[in-house]
């Protein structure tokens, strides 16, 4: 299977085009999060990717909530908006959950508690592809000189052992790899790439 992978593209409709041109080239499409900018530019980023017939799995990110992003996706027949559950594509289960874990110091932001995140990453899949827009604590989460990461999120890949996690969040480690114990983690950043899931 052959997915690209995607996120924060915060209101960039020319780069939401470009990504929709490369989904033909995937088995299925992961973005994982923030399409707006605090709230502003959803309907854009989304009417530049509704051409997309390629599977998607979508997650929303701080910068919109689940309900916006269901409603942006309304009727575009490939998008699964996933936040708390999953979705099985091509055998393969994917599990999502959004917003910013922990909490941002910003009011406007879409955020849960790592006990909140917790709780929503219990029923994930063994061995499946979780797609999230907050990183696992120390993994490809480096930001204003700390870690940003989520607790709970790491310790539901500890657990899970999911053969991907997709996200993005922290833009300065857009587009790197790294691997916790057999999970390959994807920072996906905006430009897209694509992964094998072998």
């Amino acid at each position: 299977m052959r997915i690209l992978a995607f996120s924060d593209v915060h209101r960039d409709a020319r780069q939401a085009q470009r990504l929709a041109e490369m989904a033909s080239d995937a088995d299925v499409v992961v973005a994982a999060g923030d399409f707006a900018s605090r709230h502003r530019g959803l309907g854009e980023v989304i009417d530049m990717l509704v051409v997309v017939e390629t599977p998607t799995v979508l997650v929303p990110g701080n910068s919109e909530t689940e309900d916006e992003l269901r409603e942006a996706c309304a009727g575009w027949d490939a998008a699964h908006v996933l936040h708390g559950h999953g979705v099985e594509i091509g055998g393969v289960r994917f599990f999502g959950l959004g917003g910013g874990v922990p909490p941002t110091p910003w009011p406007w932001s879409f955020d849960l508690t790592e006990d909140e995140a917790a709780a929503k990453l219990e029923p994930s899949p063994h061995g499946g592809v979780l797609v999230v827009h907050s990183p696992p604590k120390g993994y490809l989460d480096r930001g204003f000189g700390r870690h940003l990461g989520s607790e709970a999120i790491r310790a539901s890949i500890e657990e899970k052992r999911p053969r991907l996690a997709v996200f993005g969040h922290i833009h300065n480690a857009a587009g790197e790899q790294a691997e916790l114990g057999p999970t390959r983690l994807v920072n996906a950043g905006p430009h897209g790439l694509f992964v094998k899931l072998g």
